[in-house]
């Protein structure tokens, strides 16, 4: 009887080795997947972003986060002056521009709101 439990013992204790590189390499393809799919597409939006307020300046037509169009007709290094309509001012942080419009949209928006007031 003695011959079954030494055989038992010797299935019941496998060699337990240290996972290799295969172990590793699903790990990192799921790391370089999310870098590729979400980090660098992000960083590089805030560069563009950066570039863009870096070249803000007076007359520049803008969009603000909150969907106001508007030309800058004053700045400093934390806030702008926006005009959105004749003679109306509003400041805003500098922060808070999403895109810069083609010439001529503020004249032609303003244009055709005047146009809807008659």
């Amino acid at each position: 009887m003695s011959f079954f439990i030494s055989d038992a013992l010797a299935e019941a204790a496998p060699a337990a080795g240290q996972p290799g590189i295969e172990g590793m390499l699903f790990p990192l393809g799921i790391l370089v997947f999310f870098y590729f799919l979400f980090l660098r597409p992000q960083s590089k939006r805030a560069k563009e972003k950066k570039e863009m307020l870096a070249t803000l300046k007076k007359g520049t037509e803008v969009v603000t986060s909150g969907g106001i169009l508007g030309k800058i007709v004053d700045f400093d290094e934390n806030f702008l002056k926006i005009e959105i309509c004749d003679n109306t001012f509003i400041q805003v942080q500098r922060q808070s521009v999403e895109n810069m419009m083609p010439k001529g949209t503020y004249k032609a928006v303003a244009k055709k709101t005047s146009l809807i007031k008659e």
